[in-house]
């Protein structure tokens, strides 16, 4: 099952960005961002609301997409 919070760390990782820094720089854009580190603890509880996944995703350059499974053989 996917892991958001692993999942988001590695887009960081790629784009040379802390956790903290990210959401400096959504703030800066005018998005509605919380402290990072609530931000943090609403990952690692998995209780992040999906509009705001969706808005860091969409700010990285990313999109969530739902893809239908395969069936297993």
């Amino acid at each position: 099952m996917l892991n958001i919070k692993q999942e988001i760390q590695i887009l960081l990782l790629r784009r040379g960005l802390s956790m903290r820094k990210l959401l400096v720089k959504m703030q800066e854009a005018g998005y509605d961002m919380p402290a990072s580190s609530n931000f943090s603890v609403m990952l690692s509880k998995k209780r992040i609301r999906f509009e705001t996944v969706q808005e860091v995703l969409n700010f990285l350059g990313y999109e969530f997409k739902i893809v239908e499974k395969t069936p297993s053989e």
